[in-house]
């Protein structure tokens, strides 16, 4: 992917090394007595570290954040021109990093949730160590496959704006939630498609390689030797890179409704 010199999105939000070990005042005394009433550590609610080091001076971290930057600066130029192609106008989204926990308007989370996108506050959160655990667990290398999990997150920004993500939240059924996950894959090629430029040979493997590997049918067997489609959060790995391929084949949102089709 040949993202070097592309335009840098100033709308990241830098809060590595961050504690909330640095919580404190009557919040941090209920959250210690919630804690201590039901048994729990408090250092598995909280993080009680103090150290603001994390990742800090590290030449490797930065250039990932550089990469990040720019493919968000992507999607900001992207998505407005889809927007004001059919007379809106978009609204950028804000990409929060952070490390290790972060506290969001849609509640708090831990890295190992991986990368979300909250539609309460209108930010992506991420913490890069994910690409790490995107090499090694789910063997999926290559800097396109990075961009897939950025762009994924940014459509379901892209669903928020369109009204897509609150029709969903108040139906209340999985099945919707699953096409929701399914149409930001799809998003997500409707990027790529509209930035095929900068794509390398193989870029559009290592994303439809990467959306296979996450989903829920092949998790499910690898942590519990069963699957269990009821449980499903975002679609079967055939589901998840036949949406993105899709998506990069269309190149628009109108080829991307995972809510019309009988079986997405």
């Amino acid at each position: 992917m040949q993202w070097a010199g592309g335009r840098r999105s100033g709308n990241i939000e830098d809060r590595r090394g961050m504690s909330f070990g640095a919580i404190g005042g009557i919040g941090g005394v209920i959250v210690l007595l919630i804690a201590l009433f039901l048994g729990v550590d408090p250092s598995s609610i909280i993080d009680t570290t103090t150290d603001t080091t994390v990742n800090a001076n590290n030449p490797a971290d930065e250039q990932t954040k550089d990469f990040v930057a720019t493919v968000l600066g992507s999607t900001e130029d992207t998505w407005s021109e889809i927007f004001a192609g059919s007379g809106g106008t978009y609204r950028e989204p804000k990409l929060v990093l952070f490390s290790g926990a972060i506290d969001s308007a849609c509640g708090f989370a831990r890295s190992a949730m991986g990368p979300f996108y909250c539609p309460s506050d209108e930010k992506v959160y991420l913490d890069m160590s994910f690409f790490q655990e995107l090499r090694d667990r789910f063997h999926s290398p290559g800097d396109f496959a990075q961009a897939y999990v950025i762009t994924h997150e940014v459509g379901h920004h892209v669903q928020n704006l369109l009204g897509i993500t609150d029709q969903v939240e108040r139906s209340g059924s999985n099945r919707a939630s699953v096409r929701l996950e399914l149409q930001a894959d799809c998003l997500s090629g409707v990027w790529a498609s509209h930035n095929r430029s900068i794509l390398d040979p193989g870029d559009i493997d290592e994303a439809l390689t990467a959306a296979s590997m996450i989903g829920d049918d092949r998790l499910q067997m690898q942590s519990r030797g069963y699957i269990v489609p009821e449980s499903f959060t975002h679609g079967t790995s055939e589901q998840r890179s036949r949406w993105f391929k899709a998506g990069f084949d269309h190149g628009s949102v109108s080829g991307c409704d995972t809510f019309q089709v009988a079986n997405p």
